[in-house]
């Protein structure tokens, strides 16, 4: 297996998740995701193409190769299984474990992450709620409903925060969200679309449109 830099690797998951978006990536995209020159961008841009892990036209835009899509799953999977890690076992707060596993997740060792995988007992969601590819590179979709949505008197569980901000986690961690939370729909407001909500026996709260448009829910 090639090794690659901090800086590919960098490169690489930033490509993979514009490219969920629209298809392709532009430079302009990609120089505004990781805060560098367009002229950067284009370096790097002929050094992947260069190890065939790009598909890349100057002006046209650019997507990764069947090889590029792996290499960035193996990123995406080291990532959160090390942010799982952190959360369940060392205690750390989901809204500090995204920094710390951008350092980690560059450690390839390929047998470090399967034991790690296997000491975790193999989870399928990071603590933010996206899934976690398997040794493989697969990646399990799940359904689930943007609490904004929903219509009052739903009883509903968090299952995915979509912006994972520091701003926005602390936010949902002074109000009790997390993965697993139970929510509960007490009323919807048509002035602004914020929601009043109710989890177990804590006073009612209101969350904004713009809060509830970043949580993710399964009907309980």
């Amino acid at each position: 297996m090639l090794n690659y830099s901090v800086s590919e690797e960098n490169y690489i998951k930033a490509i993979f998740h514009l490219q969920q978006q629209d298809g392709t990536v532009t430079t302009n995209e990609l120089a505004g995701e990781l805060n560098t020159r367009p002229a950067s961008v284009t370096d790097m841009m002929k050094k992947l193409k260069a190890k065939k892990l790009v598909h890349y036209q100057p002006y046209r835009g650019f997507r990764l190769s069947a090889e590029g899509s792996k290499v960035a799953l193996g990123i995406i999977r080291r990532h959160r299984l090390w942010e799982y890690f952190l959360a369940e076992k060392l205690k750390f707060s989901w809204d500090e474990v995204h920094a710390v596993a951008e350092e980690l997740e560059h450690v390839s060792s390929k047998k470090l992450i399967e034991k790690l995988d296997e000491f975790l007992g193999y989870p399928k969601a990071d603590p933010h709620g996206d899934p976690i590819p398997d040794v493989n590179g697969k990646i399990e979709h799940y359904s689930y409903q943007c609490l904004a949505s929903l219509p009052a008197n739903k009883l509903v569980v968090v299952s995915h925060v979509s912006n994972q901000s520091n701003e926005i986690l602390d936010l949902l961690k002074h109000k009790k969200i997390s993965i697993g939370t139970k929510l509960e729909i007490k009323r919807r407001f048509d002035f602004d679309d914020s929601m009043e909500i109710k989890i177990g026996r804590q006073p009612v709260f209101t969350i904004s449109k713009q809060v509830a448009e970043n949580i993710f829910v399964k009907i309980n």
